[in-house]
């Protein structure tokens, strides 16, 4: 099961109240039709509607004019994290934040940021700067709670999260990410009720729905549980912590051929996937295939970073 949702880490675009008419047909820049300050908001409302090379071309034209305006340089971060640029997006919004030590966006997005990039008390100071600087902000709660989360500070990233839950009680992800948060409390039948309500409130909800089917399983729920992660396998089928649990689910079942063919899926996106290889390793054992099942699973045990009481296949 993935810790948190990945659309938790959403980019934090300014709003503008100014009006100005989008130019869809031709995205050229024209600084004598348009003055910098119409090219800021040009660049923002294409980059919340989702145009983001023609909003990437705006922020880099503004840069290389010498405009120092904070949003300019805090949206640019977030494109470059988006992209995996994750030290040239610090670079940006550290820039952001010099511009103006108060622009809470670029606070929440810096702290997005250095999460990436596995700084998580610097991450923590950031996002609780934006907090402090907007105590409403409802985005920076639930990131809070997320790095919290990644802490083990699980009592408090519960605080954080329902915090963000009083802010907008149907925001979905809130919702997903405060199941998560209960499970590892150990917290399963509260953690089940949380994650239904996010699939409530957003039935396509893929991640809530392979969460659902982590809780399940846990509770000992298992056809339920293969219910809900064939779910979400179906609204995203190259999802590797669905298809991991999923195999789980099925070894439990007695399945072994189709938990095979599962991690099998997993090996194809990701070859060096551990959890799949152990996974694999323990079908190997199951069916009597003693030396290649050792094999695989003494390659995933041996391997750095893996930890088979903390992976998503159980062990037995």
């Amino acid at each position: 099961m993935e810790k948190e949702n990945k659309q938790t880490i959403n980019s934090n675009l300014s709003n503008s109240s100014e009006s100005f008419q989008v130019n869809h047909k031709n995205s050229d820049l024209n600084a004598n039709e348009y003055s910098l300050q119409n090219i800021i908001i040009q660049a923002i409302k294409l980059h919340s509607i989702g145009k983001i090379s023609e909003a990437t071309k705006y922020y880099q034209y503004l840069i290389n004019k010498g405009l120092n305006d904070c949003r300019v340089f805090s949206n640019y971060g977030t494109i470059l994290k988006d992209n995996g640029n994750f030290k040239k997006a610090e670079l940006y919004t550290r820039k952001a934040i010099k511009l103006n030590p108060n622009y809470s966006n670029a606070h929440a997005n810096l702290g997005n940021i250095l999460r990436a990039l596995g700084n998580l008390k610097d991450s923590e100071l950031h996002t609780r700067k934006a907090i402090k600087i907007k105590p409403d902000f409802l985005q920076a709660h639930l990131n809070l709670g997320a790095i919290l989360q990644d802490l083990n500070q699980l009592e408090e990233a519960e605080m954080v999260t329902r915090k963000a839950i009083k802010l907008n009680p149907d925001f979905a992800t809130a919702h997903a990410n405060l199941g998560n948060i209960l499970r590892s409390l150990g917290k399963l039948e509260e953690a089940e009720l949380s994650t239904r309500k996010a699939i409530k409130l957003n039935p396509n909800y893929a991640v809530a729905y392979c969460n659902l089917g982590v809780i399940l399983n846990d509770l000992g729920k298992l056809n339920e549980a293969e219910s809900y992660t064939r779910k979400a396998i179906k609204l995203n089928p190259v999802d590797i912590s669905a298809l991991i649990n999923l195999g789980n689910i099925l070894i439990k079942l007695g399945n072994l051929e189709e938990a095979n063919i599962h991690y099998k899926k997993v090996m194809i996106i990701d070859e060096k996937n551990l959890d799949a290889v152990y996974g694999i390793g323990q079908i190997l054992l199951k069916k009597g295939n003693h030396s290649e099942g050792i094999i695989k699973i003494r390659k995933a045990i041996g391997s750095i970073g893996f930890n088979p009481k903390e992976s998503s296949i159980t062990i037995y």
